[in-house]
């Protein structure tokens, strides 16, 4: 399956404490695709595999069972990204049997910062 993920509503370059965030898709442990935070859009594709039941591919992580993708927030200072918190989009959630398949979501939270922990289902869109 190709999945693209599709965020939208970013917090901005300046969060809290924060200065000049950015989010990505991680790969093993390193975030591609930077975007900085004040971007009017941010997408990212990566390609999924289903194997007897279970996720695979470049952006997969976690556990059988539990595998997912992180987005990860951060701030780049002299070309170096230093991770501050990330965002887990749930493979289990994502519908069965598409050949492609965006996800849309909100990269702000409630408080104006950038969306992170386990995304809700009630916070994705799919289409």
């Amino acid at each position: 399956m190709r999945l693209v993920i599709r965020g939208r509503e970013l917090p901005g370059l300046n969060c809290g404490e924060h200065r000049n965030v950015h989010v990505g898709l991680q790969l093993r442990q390193e975030p591609v695709g930077l975007v900085p935070a004040d971007a009017p859009i941010a997408e990212w594709v990566t390609e999924i595999r289903t194997d007897d039941g279970d996720f695979r591919g470049p952006a997969v992580q976690g556990r059988k069972g539990e595998r997912f993708v992180y987005l990860s927030w951060g701030t780049v200072e002299a070309g170096n990204f230093s991770m501050f918190r990330r965002a887990k989009l749930m493979l289990d959630l994502l519908p069965a049997g598409a050949d492609q398949l965006t996800v849309e979501l909100a990269l702000t939270d409630e408080h104006g910062m950038p969306r992170c922990a386990r995304l809700p289902l009630s916070a994705l869109s799919f289409s």
